[in-house]
């Protein structure tokens, strides 16, 4: 797609990386710069991709085998980007979204068994040129026990990919790990394992230096 006026940040990571806490932050602390800032999150941030949240992220981890929770995924993603991210950035916002396309990667490809080129192809036949490039992917790390341990905290019924189990997680990090290890223009990895507000600075300092916020 062409390039629009807005900027687009995604924070990927685990399991209780904290991604949802620091995407709250960093939209309250762009705003205090005097931007317009879209939080949005996937699967998710449309109507119609909520529901299909509900279905992903609750019941038992067997319901879905790898490729149908990426047929879902993208399902959902075609209908966020097109009511959500794509009309925030081309009116000039700053879209924020926790999770993005390399938590399919990340999920469904590495993790998931699918493999990268199965995720590229359902990528080009769901979405085409529509799919903006991030402008910058934060990376949120923590070790996958201490990942897991703060998620069991939470509770609640999006619990489904917690329980996969410990391998499913190490193999997770590994791939996002490696995926800012490959991309390191866009993709900035962050420590998650100090107080949330340690790593939202962190973030801003990022920011700061990649897109002079």
């Amino acid at each position: 797609m062409p390039p629009s006026p807005g900027k687009f940040i995604t924070l990927e990571g685990g399991e209780g990386t904290g991604k949802s806490t620091q995407a709250r932050l960093l939209q309250a602390a762009l705003r205090q710069r005097g931007l317009e800032v879209a939080l949005t999150r996937e699967p998710g941030g449309a109507p119609g991709a909520e529901l299909i949240r509900k279905l992903l992220v609750e019941g038992d981890a067997a319901r879905w085998d790898a490729m149908s929770e990426a047929l879902l995924l993208f399902a959902a993603r075609r209908v966020h980007l097109r009511e959500t991210i794509i009309p925030a950035l081309n009116r000039g916002e700053w879209v924020v979204c926790d999770r993005f396309t390399d938590s399919t990667f990340a999920y469904q490809g590495d993790a998931g068994g699918l493999g990268r080129g199965a995720i590229e192809r359902l990528s080009a036949i769901a979405l085409g040129k529509d799919s903006p490039v991030p402008d910058v992917t934060l990376v949120l790390d923590i070790p996958v026990e201490l990942g897991l341990a703060r998620a069991n905290s939470r509770g609640g019924a999006e619990n489904r990919f917690e329980s996969l189990g410990t391998e499913f997680h190490q193999r997770l990090r590994d791939s996002f790990l490696q995926i800012a290890k490959s991309e390191p223009v866009r993709c900035a990895l962050i420590d998650a394992t100090p107080p949330p507000e340690t790593v939202a600075a962190d973030i801003i300092a990022v920011l700061a230096s990649r897109l002079g916020i």
